[in-house]
């Protein structure tokens, strides 16, 4: 199989940039947005829109997926060679709310550009992201005079992940034969910056709870019970006070059981990249770095397991004085996971550490929301590999590796499907996902097509997944 020429898939992206931004743009003013249930229909419309598009850029197979809330869209062209690997494409086609008072400089949902920029709510988050797809595979199909892609190539593209992906799991589950792939790429994440071209290799997991404790049956005066009873307020301190240790690793036992600890080459491909703590903190709004003992600032971010107090609560809040002691506290954490910890084994971790730490005479429960898995790529995966490749071609430029601090539903995907999740996204950090006056830039989304274009063939010129 010969290499997609590069030339000809620049010529094929330019000839048709016009009508791909027309169609984005069409896509845009669509406000998906789905935390609001007054935008329901329209969130049904960007499912419809989006099947109708695909079927229109040659997917032989696009369908709107129901689920008990906001619709899915699935997209599926085989390849028509029986030893082409299969790959599924994820993204959201739903967006954050947004409105003019929010403090945006246009409509933000009548997309406009600016320079080189394309603004509009969704323009980077998810839907240019998603979008690129549709023109990349047809530039790799021009210039390589196939009449399908080198590959298998399917799309899931979800319409809750703005508000928690609640049905999504279930939806992976139901429908894994259909969804069946031997690598996953995920197009909803970003590079360094728009002169380090990256890779993201892996995403955190999340466990997340709240402890409630409860003491005296009502507020008793401190004066006439202090210093004999149990008091929840200082319970709930104590508790927040035992997570860590002095050199700020988690202190519940069996926490760390079986992560997949750092490489010396991940270790080396991180210091690579030019960050800037001083910067850093200022994006931050923070004074001082902290964190475990051992580490730098981007490994604690991105390959180390965190405990993070959320919320802390109980008694008197108002102005003055109130001398009381509450009946209630309360506490909230959340538990930040990597490779190879189990959110299963944290809850009862945490569960029977609390069991430890909250004295006798305070009452409590301890509620655990759902959980999402960390995933992880290898560095020498065949397929991370040539998602390098076809983004070095793009970008001209070597391509660097991170990792993304988050959590998101690619997890679901790896440990549903069975297979490894790669990270393909172009943009950068000042395209303000979830902010006003959100956008793409333009040149940087041309990149992420012309990575598209090369990257299916290239994945069915190198790799064969083991049947």
């Amino acid at each position: 199989m010969s290499q997609t020429p590069d030339s000809a898939v620049r010529t094929y992206i330019e000839q048709h940039r016009a009508a791909f931004l027309d169609d984005l743009t069409a896509w845009l003013r669509i406000p998906s947005v789905s935390a609001q249930p007054d935008h329901a229909p329209d969130v049904r419309r960007s499912a419809d829109w989006l099947a109708a598009k695909l079927q229109e850029t040659g997917f032989p197979t696009a369908e709107v997926w129901q689920t008990p809330g906001a619709p899915a869209v699935y997209a599926e062209w085989p390849s028509g060679d029986p030893e082409a690997p299969t790959v599924l494409v994820y993204g959201h086609h739903d967006v954050q709310p947004a409105a003019r008072e929010d403090g945006w400089n246009s409509d933000p949902f009548e997309p406009v550009v600016r320079g080189n920029r394309l603004y509009a709510r969704g323009a980077a988050d998810d839907k240019g992201q998603v979008f690129f797809h549709t023109l990349g595979v047809r530039a790799h199909l021009a210039a390589t005079g196939r009449t399908a892609p080198a590959v298998n190539l399917k799309l899931l593209i979800e319409g809750e992940e703005e508000s928690g992906s609640p049905h999504f799991r279930a939806l992976v589950q139901e429908r894994a034969g259909r969804l069946a792939a031997d690598a996953v790429i995920v197009s909803d994440t970003g590079m360094w910056s728009e002169d380090t071209p990256t890779v993201c290799t892996g995403m955190r997991g999340l466990a997340e709870c709240e402890i409630r404790l409860h003491g005296p049956g009502q507020d008793i005066h401190s004066g006439s019970f202090g210093g004999a009873v149990p008091n929840p307020a200082t319970a709930a301190a104590r508790l927040v006070a035992a997570l860590h240790d002095e050199h700020a690793r988690v202190a519940v036992p069996g926490f760390y059981d079986g992560i997949v600890e750092l490489t010396d080459r991940e270790r080396e491909l991180f210091a690579e990249l030019p960050f800037d703590e001083e910067r850093w903190l200022s994006t931050a709004k923070s004074h001082a770095l902290h964190g475990e003992a051992g580490y730098s600032t981007l490994e604690r971010i991105w390959a180390r397991p965190t405990a993070e107090v959320n919320g802390i609560g109980g008694g008197y809040q108002g102005p003055g004085s109130k001398t009381v002691i509450p009946s209630t506290a309360m506490v909230k954490l959340s538990f930040r996971l990597v490779a190879g910890q189990d959110p299963d084994h944290i809850e009862k971790s945490v569960r029977a550490w609390a069991a430890e730490q909250v004295p006798a005479g305070i009452r409590y429960e301890i509620d655990f929301g759902s959980a999402t898995r960390p995933c992880l790529t290898p560095l020498d995966h065949p397929a991370l590999q040539s998602v390098v490749r076809a983004m070095g071609r793009a970008f001209q430029s070597p391509v660097r590796f991170t990792r993304e601090g988050g959590s998101g539903p690619a997890a679901d995907l790896q440990e549903v499907l069975g297979a490894p999740v790669l990270f393909l996204g172009i943009s950068v950090p000042s395209d303000g996902w979830h902010a006003p006056d959100e956008k793409v830039e333009l040149d940087l989304l041309l990149k992420g097509v012309e990575t598209s274009a090369y990257l299916w063939g290239d994945l069915a010129r190198t790799w064969r997944p083991a049947p």
